[in-house]
């Protein structure tokens, strides 16, 4: 089943055992992100959370932790909870070979009730805003759907871009945004004051959860995160147009909000506790005019806690994060058997392939420093046989101990650009990369001293499924 709204895939944790109600009054600091901080550590079947009694706030109503464990991952993409990591992947990449496909216009969407505009516009009389960490410079937004359009050809649907970046509120109608600039956004509003103009944008909170999977998905500058939706879904993504700067948004958003990021216009945001588990420090950044907020009567406001792994964030862009990096490693190299970027939002990949000749594995690693996702975030890339499951960490690490020897498989690549987000650069924006060929030496390399590995024998296979099926019955 396709959710067109989050009140629909709510209802649907709720009945799977998926969705913890507190119902008892909680504070909104530090109660809130604590309890968002916790839940993922109950496991891969923690639930998501639902405050709607929070001191100090009349008609709160927060979510948190949404997608915080594989279970719910695998309910937003329509799977049983209970669906394995690798086989989650898996889906994914099946699902991706039907894209694209189109949005579906619709009329009457629910955030659409109520309006706010001009100085009306004020955020705090929509949004029950508090901080996620105590260390966090102010209020955050982190889950919302940034909706803009490449200023230069705003009717090419492909350079449109739907993104999830930090959001502070430094005012009931001011708001500051970090487009990394990697991403879509960025070259967007490089475009827009190029021109000498501000960027329309428009920002939607509480969307159905593909829609969040999708606007954190590494996609190429001309695919259309909303076709890309469609194919995850199985259905067409419902849209709508936004009345004020006419952007193409979510159906069932709770909240839509408007304006335009002004021109070469900066403001010191930050700090902020990050998916790095560090806080990043106060930086210049653009700054976003609130000019309308359209919302659903009674609004849900969806949350999402970042800190030290794994928190939600980590499963939000686990899967839609290894699965564009197959598919763009594959055109290249149809060697490439699987691709296990789900660590820290893939500073680490480790890829596994099959190897034409010697030196292989090394230009695979390149590869991967190149693509749209690899330019601002792959920092160390592990290369390892098409036999090892880069998804199970003990194999990789047999790899590690047995394959790579330090003399010749560690490729060391001085100053590449990297999120100015990630602690390890001494220069924000600047570090060294590093390639571990952990794989096989193939002719003509002809280093090391490998004899007959040992391999599973042909009946383990079989001896796995009946001890699985055993131990389930105990």
């Amino acid at each position: 089943m396709a959710y067109d709204d989050f009140r629909g895939f709510l209802d649907t944790l709720r009945k799977e055992g998926q969705l913890l109600h507190i119902a008892d009054e909680v504070m909104p600091e530090p109660d809130i992100a604590a309890a968002a901080n916790a839940a993922p550590r109950l496991g891969g079947h923690a639930p998501a959370l639902y405050f709607d009694h929070v001191k100090g706030f009349t008609d709160a109503r927060i979510a948190l932790n949404v997608h915080g464990s594989w279970a719910n991952h695998a309910l937003a993409l329509d799977l049983p909870k209970e669906t394995g990591t690798k086989e989650q992947v898996e889906e994914f990449i099946r699902r991706w070979d039907t894209f694209p496909v189109a949005p579906e216009w619709r009329e009457n969407p629910p955030w659409a009730e109520n309006t706010l505009e001009g100085e009306d516009a004020d955020i705090f009389r929509v949004l029950p805003l508090i901080r996620l960490n105590d260390g966090d410079g102010g209020f955050y937004i982190d889950k919302a759907a940034v909706v803009s359009k490449d200023p230069a050809d705003p009717e090419h649907s492909g350079k449109q871009n739907v993104g999830v970046y930090r959001i502070e509120v430094k005012g009931r109608r001011a708001l500051a945004i970090q487009p990394v600039p990697m991403h879509d956004i960025a070259q967007h509003l490089h475009t827009a004051e190029e021109r000498g103009e501000d960027l329309p944008v428009a920002i939607t909170l509480g969307n159905e959860p593909v829609i969040s999977i999708v606007a954190s998905t590494p996609m190429e500058y001309e695919q259309n995160e909303y076709e890309l939706a469609g194919a995850l879904r199985g259905a067409p993504a419902p849209v709508s147009r936004a009345p004020l700067t006419g952007l193409p948004v979510p159906w069932g958003s709770e909240v839509v909000i408007e304006g335009v990021i002004e021109g070469r216009k900066r403001e010191i945001e930050g700090p902020f506790g990050e998916f790095t588990g560090h806080y990043s420090g106060g930086r210049n950044m653009p700054v976003i005019r609130i000019d309308r907020i359209s919302y659903r009567t009674d609004p849900i406001f969806e949350h999402l806690y970042l800190g030290m792994p794994w928190t939600e964030v980590d499963y939000l862009i686990a899967a839609n994060t290894c699965v564009p990096l197959y598919k763009q490693l594959r055109r290249d190299f149809p060697e490439v058997q699987a691709v296990n970027a789900m660590y820290t939002h893939g500073l680490v990949v480790i890829v596994s392939t099959k190897k034409r000749y010697g030196g292989f594995a090394k230009a695979v690693g390149m590869r991967v420093l190149t693509t749209p996702h690899g330019l601002g975030y792959a920092a160390t890339v592990i290369v390892v046989d098409e036999d090892v499951d880069p998804f199970n960490l003990p194999q990789v690490m047999w790899a590690l101990s047995t394959k790579m020897n330090p003399a010749g498989d560690l490729v060391q690549i001085p100053n590449l650009s990297v999120l100015e987000l990630a602690p390890q650069a001494v220069t924000p924006g600047i570090t060294d990369k590093l390639i571990i060929d952990a794989t096989t030496p193939v002719a003509p390399d002809r280093r090391g001293t490998y004899g007959t590995q040992v391999r599973d024998l042909p009946e383990t296979a079989e001896w796995l499924a009946r001890l699985q099926k055993l131990t389930a019955a105990r």
